[in-house]
């Protein structure tokens, strides 16, 4: 009998990308981070319609329960199928028997009526009663309207904003841009080429550290121990497994501080409840005897969920979920990503 926790949350998600494994490669091979945008998720967000992001969010929503994260915060872009989308996802969510705090990332990179139609899903969803919050982009590909825009409709909704910030030297100039926007409830991503400590109103904000992202993207190091407020972990659409993010953080944490231990890291893990925390409720029952101490957890790879309850319903039992069939789910991904595949 191993160990009980709490769920875990994955404060930084992109459940639109679970179908991309396998994507067939980008018709130029990229060598920036801006390239990597364009070349590979600007023209794979583009394809997406909401059949596809159906079982992309099932699919990432189920690997997230058999890796005991009971919660997401999640961050989706799909130009050509707004309207809905959130729904959608929230749906397949609650289907497999996860939480989700869904948003729509606002942006200007497909013209003014884009960005108008990605403010009011986002507005459509949360004044139905739906959790989230205001989605921005990045303020790169946005105009000082639409940051406006979007600061002021999380205000008036009593919300907070979930945006990428300074993950790349692209966006570096997201400080002067956002001045005077972010408040306590903003969720920051990446945070990368931000100043240290970070300038103005940044500073109130929750940082959303994605480590792993952040090596494979090559775009540098955030120091999450510098920031001088809350750090959560995040994946950036790299799966869900939060012990295994726990792990990566760590070592990267301390490639740049030997004086860096676990249990400051698993503090960041254990700070993802604040962004949902009914998270706080849910039990995961793991295979390891010893996961709730940070330094075990950081260095025992192979543990698994065994048994999740999310709230008083049990939603993985043995390790096979209760509400969905696993192997439907997989299939069914499967023939969306080969459609998905055939657009690219």
């Amino acid at each position: 009998m191993g160990d009980t926790t709490p769920g875990l949350v994955c404060a930084h998600h992109h459940l639109y990308s679970a179908l991309a494994r396998g994507m067939p490669a980008p018709p130029v091979t990229p060598t920036s981070f801006t390239e990597i945008l364009e070349q590979v998720w600007w023209r794979l967000d583009v394809a997406l319609d909401l059949e596809m992001l159906r079982w992309s969010a099932m699919l990432g929503a189920l690997e997230a329960l058999e890796c005991g994260t009971t919660a997401i915060v999640d961050h989706h872009e799909g130009p050509s199928a707004i309207e809905g989308s959130l729904d959608v996802i929230a749906t397949a969510c609650a289907q497999v028997g996860v939480r989700v705090r869904p948003c729509y990332g606002v942006t200007d990179r497909h013209g003014p009526d884009g960005a108008r139609r990605g403010l009011a899903e986002n507005e459509r969803f949360l004044r139905a009663g739906g959790a989230g919050m205001v989605g921005i982009h990045a303020a790169f590909t946005c105009s000082d309207d639409t940051l406006a825009s979007a600061a002021g409709l999380a205000r008036d909704l009593g919300t907070g904003v979930h945006v990428h910030v300074a993950e790349g030297t692209v966006d570096a100039d997201a400080p002067r841009r956002l001045s005077g926007l972010v408040a306590d409830d903003w969720l920051v991503v990446h945070g990368v080429h931000l100043p240290s400590p970070p300038p103005g109103d940044l500073a109130r904000a929750t940082l959303a550290h994605c480590a792993r992202s952040n090596m494979h993207n090559a775009v540098g190091y955030a120091r999450p121990s510098a920031w001088p407020g809350r750090v959560v972990l995040g994946t950036d659409g790299i799966g869900a497994d939060m012990l295994d993010e726990l792990r990566v953080a760590y070592v990267r944490a301390r490639e740049h501080d030997v004086t860096t231990t676990p249990s400051e890291v698993w503090g960041w893990l254990e700070a993802g409840a604040a962004l949902v925390p009914e998270a706080r409720a849910d039990r995961v029952r793991w295979s390891y005897d010893g996961v709730d101490d940070p330094w075990r957890a950081a260095f025992t790879p192979g543990v698994r969920a065994l048994d999740v309850w999310v709230g008083d319903e049990q939603v993985l039992e043995d390790g096979i979920p209760t509400r969905v069939d696993r192997d439907e789910v997989r299939a069914r991904a499967a023939e969306q990503a080969q459609r998905l595949f055939s657009r690219l």
